[in-house]
């Protein structure tokens, strides 16, 4: 009961290979693939959302335009 050879894996990875399929374990591997991706954008653009909110950076040419109603 020590740890399982490389035979033992094989033989796991058969059996879940014959009752998954292989195009469902690829299906499965892009979605936590994509969503791996998407936490990291997201931690990346939480990181520049905080540096710009501290230190907001303005153009000397930009126009500051509000629309108003009229009275």
């Amino acid at each position: 009961m020590g740890s399982f050879s490389i035979w033992h894996w094989l033989i796991v990875l058969v059996i879940v290979v014959l009752v998954f399929g292989t195009k469902k374990l690829k299906n499965i591997g892009q979605d936590l693939g994509g969503a791996v991706k998407g936490f990291k954008d997201g931690m990346k653009q939480g990181t520049a959302d905080d540096a710009s909110t501290s230190a907001p950076a303005t153009r000397p040419d930009a126009i500051d335009v509000q629309a108003k109603e009229k009275v």
